[in-house]
């Protein structure tokens, strides 16, 4: 059968009751058996449980063979166009601390498949006892706007505001983070619409040295793309315009 990720949420947490469900890691090696208990190890195997879970119910899916961008499943296998899921989890004890894509990869990848801006996050956060017993605290759909945020990098003079939380290694923009989303910041808001998410990746794309080529043309290739598939016009503001909105 086949299940929007709307569905998929509602199913787990009335049907499974995944909130009071309990759960361990074990594995096995020339007759050893072991209870795992490092807590990282269970946002690395989410992903395969989910896919245990779509098994186990008959749901319809196909994987996507790029590892390195979302989704992780299509919902629909007929039309991999629609009905996208990426699958994140985290210590719910911690910030999350996953990535959400590549940014030079996720830029382009925009521009040729509108579609991708509107993949769900269905996201976990979890814990882990002494005894490494697995609980779901939280489960979230989200999506990717509703889980970013802007941030500040450096100090004093050296100090500069980017539309994205990144990860920047010496100065050259990795991966695009995620916020806090489930709680208020002194600083930082998520953003409020795809289309301020938007305006933050083309000023990030300004930037980033690596990506500032890609500038003059980025909004207009991504609202003209948008309009061919899905036939709306993206009205994408200024982040100078709306910058106040995010970071204060």
């Amino acid at each position: 059968m086949k299940l929007t990720a709307q569905q998929i949420i509602d199913k787990l947490l009335n049907d499974d009751r995944i909130l009071t469900s309990k759960g361990q890691i074990t594995f096995e090696l020339a007759n050893i058996n072991i209870i795992v208990r490092q807590r990282d190890v269970v946002g690395n195997i989410m992903q395969e449980w989910v896919e245990g879970w779509f098994k186990k119910h008959d749901v319809e899916y196909a994987l996507n063979n790029n590892s390195q961008m979302p989704p992780d499943f299509y919902l629909d296998p007929d039309n991999k166009k629609h009905n996208l899921l990426e699958i994140k989890a985290f210590n719910y004890k911690s910030a999350p601390g996953f990535d959400i894509a590549d940014f030079r990869m996720y830029e382009q990848e925009l521009l040729e498949k509108p579609w991708m801006l509107n993949v769900d996050y269905l996201i976990f956060g979890y814990d882990m006892s002494p005894e490494g017993v697995v609980t779901i605290k939280k489960v979230w759909l989200k999506k990717v706007w509703e889980i970013t945020r802007s941030m500040i990098s450096g100090k004093g003079k050296s100090k500069t505001v980017w539309p994205l939380n990144l990860q920047i290694k010496k100065g050259v923009v990795h991966k695009i983070r995620p916020a806090k989303w489930y709680t208020k910041s002194k600083h930082f808001t998520t953003f409020q619409s795809k289309e301020d998410f938007l305006a933050a990746i083309e000023e990030t794309v300004y930037q980033n040295t690596e990506t500032r080529n890609d500038g003059p043309n980025w909004k207009q290739r991504m609202v003209s793309n948008y309009y061919g598939f899905y036939n709306e016009k993206l009205i994408i503001p200024r982040w100078s315009d709306i910058q106040n909105t995010y970071v204060f």
